[in-house]
């Protein structure tokens, strides 16, 4: 049965051929509708200036004029309540962890089957964030936009003074050696820690990190 109403969805690309191909993979999902596209992220500013803000963004991160980093947060600072999803070729953890400071809620590659695009759509409306495999589905179940139920679950899972430094730090683009050198131990001695977050957060990436560090206020995006 289709909704009263489709959840309203901006996409941001400058690729026209590819931009013309997701309105109509968008549009055939039950539930959802593009109602404008941009270039790039100065051309979104105009949109919504003129156009019906939309409840999902998806959004390129390599644009000219204005990229994606500066898009997300532009929004973030400007209209928090759209979601937005990084849609890009990147995959390396440098840039997605730069993306979710920015203030993205998901990231899904340009190659990745519709089937993973309608999934990540989905969970932006219900969860109000989407990372695949870049993160458990425990923690995924144990945070929400909600607070108290974040503070709750950093409540559950306490972490000693080393660790919660290492966590801040692991959210910024520095890589584990200059961590190491910053934190002053050996790199065998980082990766132990990391490891052992990996187990106690129930996440498998540095990606996972960012984002129990960002859902539970370790790391406050400014």
């Amino acid at each position: 049965m289709e909704p009263a109403e489709k959840i309203k969805v901006a996409l941001v690309d400058d690729h026209k051929l590819f931009r013309k191909g997701m309105v109509e993979l968008v549009n055939n999902f039950s539930g959802y509708h593009v109602i404008w596209e941009a270039n790039n992220g100065r051309e979104l500013i105009q949109k919504f200036q003129t156009e019906t803000a939309p409840d999902i963004v998806l959004l390129d991160i390599n644009m000219p004029e204005m990229d994606g980093y500066e898009t997300a947060a532009w929004l973030r600072q400007n209209y928090p309540k759209v979601l937005v999803l990084t849609l890009s070729m990147y995959d390396h953890e440098e840039a997605i962890i730069k993306m979710l400071r920015a203030g993205a809620k998901g990231h899904i590659l340009k190659d990745a089957d519709p089937q993973e695009l309608k999934t990540a759509l989905q969970a932006l409306i219900k969860k109000g964030f989407y990372y695949s495999e870049l993160v458990s589905g425990t923690l995924l179940n144990s945070l929400s936009r909600d607070p108290e139920n974040n503070k709750k679950a950093a409540d559950l899972i306490k972490l000693n003074e080393r660790e919660s430094e290492f966590l801040k730090l692991a959210c910024t683009e520095l890589t584990y050696k200059e961590i190491a050198d910053i934190m002053c131990l050996a790199p065998r001695t980082i990766d132990g820690y990391r490891e052992a977050l990996f187990d106690k957060l129930q996440v498998k990436s540095r990606i996972g990190l960012v984002l129990y560090a960002i859902k539970t206020g370790h790391v406050v995006i400014n």
